[in-house]
């Protein structure tokens, strides 16, 4: 009977470190959904070398000192977003980035490519508008974080934020380790800190994905005074967007 349990246990623990092993290797294919680029009316295309690689950023130009950045989620085509956000913020020019993989840009996604491409797209902007409004969501809220943590943002909107990704992963993933399986880490608490820019922080009161523990811890990194939060009530991850609060919201009314 020892014997038998011993087998038993031992399979039970190769299986799990198998599994393990697995989450591991295909973790990006998990957490990045490459969308491709839709045709949008209203937009044009800015192609952005940042080092070897070649960016798409989805804009509507606008004269003037006014910008805005926008960082979308995971399995998000940002071109979709261009008309919107013109409606919102028509005084400012728009850039959505498209991450590697997405969109037409080249290169695989990670964290490390991320920032670099959402410092790039910063600066390029900069030179021409000095007046940057940053917006993330869900994913693009650690992009959004890190360049107000880096560049000088006027204003900064984070929706359905999370502390870290590993937050995240672990509601997901609740029997794994999965903090330290992670090569993404997206630790926004580390950067929200150095972060002085005005936040508005804007959470789904149905969040099926990032758990409510995160987005609130992610409020208390920022210094006292300079983030303000939001509930949207009833409303989930994917379709906080359909709430009549939403774009009001971003725009800081």
């Amino acid at each position: 009977m020892r014997r038998i349990f011993t087998m038993i246990a031992g399979t039970a623990i190769i299986t799990y470190a198998l599994a393990c092993a697995a989450l591991f290797e295909f973790q990006r294919s998990l957490l990045y959904y490459p969308q491709p680029r839709s045709k949008s009316e209203g937009s044009t295309l800015l192609t952005l070398p940042v080092g070897a690689a070649t960016v798409h950023v989805s804009t509507h130009p606008h004269a003037g000192t006014a910008a805005l950045l926008y960082f979308g989620g995971n399995a998000e085509d940002v071109s979709r977003d261009v008309p919107d956000l013109v409606e919102a913020f028509p005084d400012r020019a728009i850039y959505a980035l498209h991450y590697p993989g997405y969109g037409g840009s080249s290169g695989s996604p990670s964290e490390q490519a991320i920032f670099a491409e959402s410092l790039a797209l910063f600066d390029r902007v900069y030179a021409e508008h000095q007046d940057i409004v940053v917006i993330g969501r869900s994913l693009g809220t650690g992009a959004a974080v890190w360049v107000a943590n880096q560049r000088p943002v006027a204003r900064l909107v984070l929706v359905t934020p999370f502390d870290s990704l590993g937050d995240v992963a672990a509601a997901q993933y609740p029997f794994f380790p999965v903090r330290w399986l992670l090569r993404d880490k997206f630790e926004s608490w580390r950067y929200a800190p150095q972060v002085t820019a005005p936040t508005r922080i804007v959470v789904a009161g149905a969040d099926e994905l990032v758990p409510r523990s995160s987005s609130d811890r992610l409020r208390t990194r920022f210094h006292k005074g300079v983030s303000s939060y939001v509930v949207v009530p009833r409303v989930g991850h994917n379709n906080i967007q359909d709430s009549a609060e939403y774009w009001p919201l971003l725009k800081g009314d």
